[in-house]
């Protein structure tokens, strides 16, 4: 492109405007990139940044000194290392000093610098103050130690470090954002003890694996409480790639039936988060929420309470539902690209870093050593020459009185440098006495072994790697803490839908024995006084949530659903099914039930069949319901028993002719739909005839008793009694007493909730019937 440039008449350069603009913007983005935007490996700071810390070590601002105005700092970084804005260059210093913004913050701060709910709330450099933080120490400590190459600043009059001699991977510890041209840099921040100890394994080998590296460096740690929920395979992809994300979601607790947040994301606002929480209720999609308070104050930095309309509501699902539509939960994105040790921006990987940071520290360390090992070879040779003179002293004295010039004399008498002689004739009269001869032999002695021990050191990598790993587990000591961010697997938050946004509310579905139905608010409902139509009247009733479905059974053994809180209320008769639903001609409706998805149910026909069946798999969306439950010719479906414990949990059953049957659930299969197995014998012409069928079902636990009714008679047989009747699913069963063969009622209790009473048809509130409506034990 050379041939593009022309020198017109006036001997001034001219080249084409395209050329022109293409060459500027290529310097200025390489100038973003390399000084503005992006961190150095080494120190993992941004130019601005550096000169902050630099500017205000230079000032004597250090952990222990008294905090000076932030404008003075502000001041000395714009007038000798950045010449660019005031705001923006106060603004890196503000967020240095942020506990919530950075993980160990480099800047201590004295005044308003900003809260979580507002981090630009911090007050004009004029009115705050500042120092260095203990933590800068990592930064700075090693810094007028020979360890540092140094640059003219903007306008040549003094020098500043290029990159300063950090004493653990601080790339990684603070994290760092920066835009730059064609590329940013997203870098969340980490564990100073879980990156030690990283280090630590790469320097006894080098050839760790990544994954082993991961047994320390869980993932990121911020600055908060907060939980990240990011599963541990992802974690791990981000430190193969330096790509990917990470997902917080805040922490709540159950206080008293409210709902009380004690941490919230990374950078996630309270204020905000109310304001979300708050517009959801003004627009009527959080009916399950009744007020909200911000109760956070010094003690408790972060208490947001959310007070649920009643003890009801299902508050894992309303967290769930304000993770997925609220800051609760926040995604950070992760772009791991810095500066490595060869001037370069790139995306590393975790296993780069560390090695590379190493790499650097090695050279640092080196670095450190050989400058302390020629200060004091420098030293030992001028004590040495210091020596002659006391043991010459004097003819030494009588040189120095004598010669015009001394130095070229003491030099060519003695064989001294210039630098040894320069020192005898520094030497002031009260270092001549005798004692300074001793301490002289003392301080060589001490020396000379901190050389041998210095050059041991440099002339060992096994020793140099041991230093290195010392010092940095020691730092991580010093300087680091136990992990704030916890990580924890949990699933991913969705929000509720519009039939789930229906409060949780006690319903009772009540169903007629012509199929009507109609959903009553709360479970005290007397379901067989309520008023029907003509000569209707109470079939069946279901207690449950509002949210929930009503599935409903007829006698083909389909079953059909709909929501509960879709059905009229009470106050009404209710509406015929039949509109709702496709039934066939002929087949009715039997009963209703209610319960969660995962609820288990003993789901039977009177033919002596049946499986172990969900809620969900009888719930339909379909018109014409689900064939649910095949029936032999004949047989009826006896209404489905909620399972407590598969595992343990027993069946029972009584045949019309007295014989009872227990054997363990877990016999049934597991069955979506269909006939089942066998549970009692009954002869197939017999029940085909209905000359012989299941009288009654039920489910019964482990330690329960089961009282058996029988007219006026009842008889309660515990535990021990229950045996006689336990056989192998598909048997016969064994006959009742006589008198209690024809069973009305059977009520089950557990052991220990059964009171005892001699009269007959005593309520029990621990009783449990067999047509499936339960009192809560």
């Amino acid at each position: 492109m050379s041939n593009e440039v022309t020198i017109n008449q006036d001997g001034i350069e001219q080249l084409p405007m395209r050329r022109f603009t293409e060459e500027a913007y290529l310097n200025y983005s390489m100038y973003v990139i390399m000084d503005r935007a992006l961190p150095h490996i080494g120190d993992g700071l941004k130019p601005v940044q550096r000169r902050i810390i630099y500017a205000m070590s230079d000032l004597g601002l250090s952990a222990n000194a008294k905090y000076k105005k932030s404008a003075r700092t502000v001041g000395d970084v714009l007038g000798k290392f950045h010449p660019h804005g005031d705001s923006a260059c106060y603004e890196a210093m503000v967020l240095m000093a942020q506990p919530f913004t950075y993980r160990y913050p480099l800047v201590d701060g004295q005044g308003n610098w900003g809260a979580p709910d507002d981090p630009k709330s911090f007050a004009a450099m004029r009115y705050t103050e500042a120092r260095l933080s203990k933590f800068s120490e990592v930064l700075l400590a090693e810094l007028g130690q020979g360890t540092a190459d140094w640059q003219p600043n903007f306008d040549g009059t003094i020098e500043e470090p290029k990159v300063l001699p950090a004493r653990l991977p601080h790339i990684l510890l603070n994290g760092i954002t920066g835009i730059a041209v064609g590329m940013a840099t997203d870098i969340p921040p980490h564990n100073v003890r879980e990156l030690a100890n990283a280090c630590a394994k790469l320097l006894d080998n080098s050839k760790t694996e990544l994954s082993e590296l991961l047994e320390d460096v869980q993932g990121p740690d911020y600055p908060t409480d907060a939980e990240i929920i990011t599963p541990r395979a992802d974690i791990q992809k981000i430190y193969e790639t330096g790509r990917g994300s990470i997902k917080m979601r805040a922490v709540y607790s159950d206080e008293g039936g409210e709902i009380v947040i004690t941490a919230l994301p990374h950078q996630a606002s309270g204020a905000k988060i109310l304001e979300q929480i708050a517009n959801q209720m003004q627009n009527k999609k959080l009916p399950m929420v009744s007020d909200l308070r911000d109760e956070s104050d010094h003690e408790n930095p972060t208490r947001l309470v959310v007070t649920p309309r009643s003890n009801r509501v299902d508050i894992e699902q309303l967290m769930q539902h304000l993770f997925a539509t609220t800051d609760l939960e926040k995604n950070y994105r992760v772009n791991i690209n810095m500066i490595g040790l060869d001037g370069r921006p790139k995306v590393k990987d975790l296993k780069t870093i560390l090695s590379e940071w190493l790499e650097y520290r090695r050279d640092t360390v080196t670095r450190r050593l050989q400058f302390r090992l020629d200060k004091i070879l420098a030293r030992l040779h001028i004590l040495e020459g210091l020596m002659i003179a006391f043991l010459n002293i004097d003819e030494v004295i009588e040189i120095i009185r004598n010669e015009e010039k001394p130095k070229q004399e003491l030099m060519a008498r003695f064989g001294l440098s210039d630098i040894q002689a320069e020192a005898i004739l520094d030497l002031k009269l009260r270092h001549l006495a005798k004692l300074e001869e001793m301490k002289i032999k003392g301080e060589q002695d001490e020396l000379a072994a901190e050389r041998d021990k210095l050059q041991l050191l440099l002339s060992s990598d096994r020793r140099m790697k041991t230093l290195i790993k010392k010092e940095i587990l020691a730092d991580a000591e010093t300087y680091g803490d136990d992990r704030r961010s916890p990580i924890v697997e949990r699933g991913e938050a969705k929000a509720l839908s519009e039939k789930e946004l229906v409060p949780s509310e006690p319903v009772t579905v009540v169903l007629s024995e012509k199929g009507w139905a109609r959903c009553a608010k709360g479970h005290d409902v007397d379901a067989a006084g309520l008023s029907y139509k003509g000569d209707d009247k109470y079939l069946a009733s279901a207690k449950g949530r509002s949210n929930q479905p009503a599935v409903f059974i007829d006698t083909s053994g389909r079953t059909f659903s709909c929501d509960a809180h879709g059905l009229p209320s009470a106050r009404s008769q209710g509406e015929p099914l039949s509109g709702r639903f496709g039934i066939v001609a002929g087949e009715n409706f039997t009963d209703v039930i209610m319960g969660k998805d995962e609820q288990q149910f003993l789901v039977s026909c009177d033919a002596g069949y049946g499986f172990v069946g969900t809620f969900k798999d009888m719930l339909s969306k379909a018109k014409a319901g689900k064939a649910y439950l095949s029936l032999p010719p004949a047989a009826k479906v006896i209404t489905p028993q909620p399972v407590n414990d598969i595992a343990t949990d027993l069946c029972l059953f009584i045949s019309n002719e007295g014989r009872m049957l227990l054997f363990p659930l877990r016999d049934l299969p597991s069955l979506g739909k269909g006939k089942g197995n066998k549970l009692i014998n009954i002869p197939s012409a017999k029940a085909k005839t209905r000359e012989e069928f299941v009288v009654h079902a039920a489910v019964v636990p482990i330690d329960a008793e089961v009282k058996i009714i029988s007219g006026k008679r009842g008889m309660t047989l515990k535990p021990s009694d229950l045996a006689h009747y336990i056989g192998e699913r598909g048997r016969r069963g064994n006959k009742l007493p006589r008198g209690l063969q024809r069973v009305d009622e059977i009520l089950i209790s557990r052991t220990e909730d059964v009171v005892e009473d001699p009269e007959l048809g005593a309520e029990n509130s621990a009783l449990e019937s067999s047509s499936g409506q339960q009192t809560e034990l």
